[in-house]
């Protein structure tokens, strides 16, 4: 006979797996429409914007005895191709369009031929300008444009701009074509949603979305672009190609990804179309850029650097070397300052100068405010162009072997600078060359073997007796810049000086 309790025991376990079915099956239909109802639909975005949206391929009679895959028929800038298994259909595709990768393959190192590039592009205009990467079309003997309704088009290259990798191309056409409707990207917020349309890996008018992940990234050799940096899955191929808001306004042109295996890792980078309209506008009308230049080396303020310049909180840009002649130079802003509002602007880092600079009209009288020695300066600047090549020195120290003079206090030894080299390392009256570091002080501020002192405490240091002077005059325990200069590049550096 079966126990009543058993029975009773049961009971209540029947009722309550009932009831917990019943509200997972009342609980789910709410959470599902929930999710589609927070999703973005994006099939009209990409029906409207499609067909102004276009393939680009092009052709180039290798002549050199070199292959540089990063810029010639490679996936460029941002972009490494992958090592594939042998029977991957991918391989076909690389081997199509950026070359054999075998030192014996017709596309080689060495094998002089025809290559190929493919990238992606937008109209802009209904008389047929296209706006894509510069990387997408350098070098390019022929250009060859797709429309979605498989018209190919003829196109000739109007101008390029290497600096902000964008190139402005004119099809050969008759009657109106579709054009996207541009937005800005000032607008453009953290977590918002984007789409981009493009070619990755030939697949035309490919669809991804996405999310912007950050604003303003600067990138290695790339001053002055402040990328958008979103996870939209984008490819070699996409190059060029446009990113667009929800509202189906262009915000950016696709041009780099960060890739270990040369396909996306949710790591894209796009060029703002503020950015982009600007290099279009120049392009268009002159076929070149010119772009404002204040003529100064920068470096960020870290926490150490922002206690020995008495700041309250690190931010700014700053000034590491003032050019000779530049327009920083004549408006009086010296190494040391940090510049902190560039035209009404507020600087927070130094990545945010350049771009800002660069896109200032050349000859604008420009409001600048900056701290110097922990106060506050107001200067005004008359913006200059550009150079076409870098003004900074990049030539390498010597190492020193003539006599050197031990610093005690600072635990490092100097010596004086030659008339020769003070020619060749850009400096004229200040400087003592760095010979040897031992620990203390100077190890701990970071200075190396080959280093050039310029300044202590915004002290100019001539010689090995003035570091001598300068150094036992500093007040213990306090935190103190010292700005040195290493391989042809200036320097500011924290020391804490030692408390006995």
């Amino acid at each position: 006979m079966e126990n009543s309790s058993t029975r009773v025991g049961r009971a209540p376990a029947r009722v309550l797996a009932a009831a917990l079915v019943g509200l997972v099956l009342l609980a789910a239909p709410p959470a599902r429409a929930a999710v589609s109802a927070g999703l973005p639909d994006f099939t009209q975005l990409v029906k409207d914007n499609a067909p102004a949206v276009v393939n680009i391929s092009t052709s180039m009679v290798q002549k050199g005895a070199s292959v540089d895959d990063e810029h010639g028929g490679g996936p460029g800038p941002g972009y490494t191709i992958p090592n594939l298994p042998e029977d991957s259909p991918l391989n076909d595709f690389f081997k199509k369009f950026f070359g054999e990768q075998g030192p014996d393959g017709p596309g080689g190192p060495g094998a002089p031929g025809p290559r190929s590039s493919l990238g992606s592009g937008f109209i802009v205009s209904k008389d047929g300008y296209v706006i894509t990467n510069n990387h997408v079309v350098k070098d390019a003997d022929q250009i060859s444009v797709r429309l979605s309704d498989r018209r190919e088009l003829s196109a000739k290259l109007v101008g390029s701009d290497p600096r902000s990798d964008i190139a402005v191309l004119k099809l050969e056409a008759d009657g109106d074509l579709p054009v996207l409707k541009l937005g800005t990207s000032s607008a453009l917020e953290v977590g918002e949603w984007v789409l981009a349309i493009g070619s990755p890996f030939g697949f035309d008018h490919s669809a991804t979305a996405g999310i912007v992940s950050a604003k303003g990234r600067s990138l290695p050799n790339e001053n002055y672009v402040p990328f958008i940096q979103t996870d939209v899955a984008i490819n070699p191929g996409n190059s060029g190609g446009p990113l667009f808001n929800l509202k189906g306004e262009v915000v950016g042109v696709n041009s780099q990804i960060y890739s270990r295996s040369g396909g996306s890792m949710g790591l894209s980078f796009a060029i703002p179309i503020d950015v982009v309209m600007n290099v279009y506008r120049q392009l268009r009308d002159k076929g070149a850029v010119s772009r404002g230049w204040l003529g100064v080396l920068i470096q960020d303020v870290t926490k150490e650097l922002a206690d020995s310049f008495h700041m309250q909180k690190p931010q700014g840009a700053l000034v590491s070397k003032v050019l000779p002649d530049s327009p920083a130079a004549k408006s009086g802003i010296a190494a040391g300052d940090v510049i902190t509002k560039f035209n009404g602007r507020e600087i927070d880092t130094s990545a945010d100068l350049p771009p800002i600079v660069g896109g200032t009209s050349v000859g604008d009288k420009i409001p600048v405010e900056l701290l110097r020695e922990g106060k506050r300066k107001d200067v005004t600047i008359t913006i200059g162009e550009l150079p076409n090549e870098d003004e900074a020195a990049t030539t390498k120290p010597h190492q020193p072997k003539d006599q050197a003079r031990f610093n005690d206090r600072l635990k490092v030894s100097v010596r004086e600078l030659t008339a020769q080299e003070r020619k060749e390392f850009g400096v004229s009256g200040a400087g003592v060359m760095v010979t040897r570091v031992k620990p203390g002080p100077a190890f701990d501020a970071g200075l190396q073997d080959g280093d050039i002192i310029l300044q202590i405490d915004f002290r100019e240091i001539a010689n090995a007796a003035e570091l001598e002077r300068a150094s036992a005059e500093l007040k213990p325990g306090t935190s103190i810049p010292i700005l040195v200069q290493r391989q042809g590049n200036p320097l500011f550096m924290p020391l804490k000086v030692p408390a006995k």
